[in-house]
């Protein structure tokens, strides 16, 4: 039997047929990083950079069906969650994770798509708090997110700090909570793990091109833990990744295009090594 020497990720998501974010963001994201990535699709969506146009539900069966077959052989390790729409398939979700026992779970609280598209059934929020963010390594929402999950304003970098503290006290191992919507000149996202809190600071890039900055962020994350990296470490990385693929964003489409997958990465791992 061949010796293990490649690292495996897992993203349970939607598709986006723009392939700017979604199950294509991530799996792209995880080759950056030089991780083995593997899927359990959510949903086909029709989407391009203007937007979504249309939504077909995977069957919740043929969703567990999927991260059954991924957990049992190929052992992910790390895994992250986009879309999943209903509170049936966010307990599906959570059930799996609880079954077979994975670990370095990253949760993107996917709610509403950067063209405004809402992506999670309002009654699916309270068993995203409930059952998924207890199972959390690291839980990375926007303003928007934080502020739905945790019932705080989420304006201010001092409300971010607080929206992130009481993440980690409802069950998540950390918050990464991103500013990207602040209303100021800088881009500013904050890490709190309950000892140690980070904040990143820089330029807000007059850019269009942010489509499926969420996912690519936390495929990112998701790969640096797959890679043994700490998880400040994992969120450093992540963020570095994606400021790096905004700024090298290749112009696609007439909307809010995607950004640059390929721009690579600063965490590597060798095929030679165990």
């Amino acid at each position: 039997m061949t010796a293990r020497n490649l690292p495996v990720a897992l993203t349970i998501a939607g598709s986006d047929s723009g392939g700017g974010a979604g199950i294509q963001a991530d799996l792209k994201t995880f080759h950056a990083f030089g991780v083995f990535g593997t899927s359990a699709l959510t949903a086909v969506t029709a989407q391009n950079t203007l937007g979504v146009q249309a939504i077909h539900p995977i069957p919740i069966d043929l969703v567990r069906s999927q991260i059954d077959s991924v957990a049992t052989d190929l052992r992910p390790d790390s895994i992250k969650s986009g879309m999943l729409a209903t509170a049936e398939l966010v307990e599906t979700v959570a059930q799996s994770i609880l079954d077979h026992g994975l670990e370095n779970y990253v949760l993107d609280p996917v709610m509403v798509a950067t063209s405004g598209d809402r992506l999670l059934e309002e009654d699916a929020e309270d068993a995203l708090r409930t059952q998924l963010i207890p199972l959390a390594t690291l839980v990375t929402p926007n303003l928007h997110e934080a502020r739905t999950l945790t019932g705080l304003p989420v304006d201010t970098l001092e409300d971010m700090r607080d929206a992130a503290v009481a993440l980690v006290e409802m069950g998540a191992g950390a918050a990464l909570v991103k500013g990207g919507h602040l209303d100021e000149g800088e881009v500013v996202d904050l890490f709190w793990d309950g000892e140690r809190e980070t904040t990143w600071r820089r330029a807000k890039l007059p850019a269009r091109h942010t489509h499926g900055t969420g996912c690519t962020l936390s495929a990112a994350a998701a790969a640096g833990l797959a890679l043994g990296a700490s998880l400040p470490e994992a969120a450093d990385q992540a963020i570095d990744f994606v400021a790096r693929a905004i700024g090298t964003a290749p112009g696609l489409g007439q909307g809010n295009g995607p950004v640059n997958h390929f721009v690579g990465t600063t965490i590597t791992r060798g095929l030679d090594q165990a």
